[in-house]
């Protein structure tokens, strides 16, 4: 978890190769080759009008948060063990979708939250496997490279 928290981080910090691939009024989306992977890196950005805990309630990863009532693509959240206050392994499943051509998904990840001195939150994740969570019939076990969020105070 520790290490997902790093590389977001490191990905937060560089700034270069970064490419735009949609934008609306609210949200900015880019992307960039991964180096860990045959594949490309995401980021969503968009600032809120709303307090940095306001936001950080909605997105946050615990059971029985808000992410499963707007999110449509996180059907349920639940934690497997509890490692710690700030650690914790948890089971995502995602609905089908493309009118059920592509199945339902499930992830388990290893999860850090974090809150930093400038008042940044963060959650991290990456794929890990837990005795008490093998592989669950009418889904397709997905993998996590590391992923996350942040929530980053702005002025005013």
């Amino acid at each position: 978890a520790e290490a997902a928290a790093e590389q977001l981080q490191l990905y937060r910090r560089d700034p270069e190769g970064w490419r735009g691939c949609r934008s609306t009024g609210e949200v900015a989306v880019s992307w960039r080759p991964s180096s860990e992977f045959a594949g490309n890196l995401y980021k969503g950005q968009g600032i809120l009008p709303a307090s940095p805990q306001n936001v950080w309630e909605c997105i946050k990863p615990v059971a029985g948060g808000l992410r499963t009532k707007w999110d449509q693509n996180v059907k349920d959240f639940e934690v497997i063990e509890a490692i710690s206050d700030t650690v914790s392994v948890c089971r995502t499943t995602t609905p089908s979708a493309c009118m059920r051509i592509i199945s339902p998904r499930e992830f388990v990840d290893v999860v850090v939250m974090k809150q930093y001195e400038d008042g940044t939150m963060q959650s991290a994740a990456t794929n890990v496997e837990h005795p008490l969570c093998p592989p669950q019939p009418n889904f397709v076990r997905g993998f996590n490279y590391p992923c996350g969020c942040f929530c980053i105070p702005v002025p005013g």
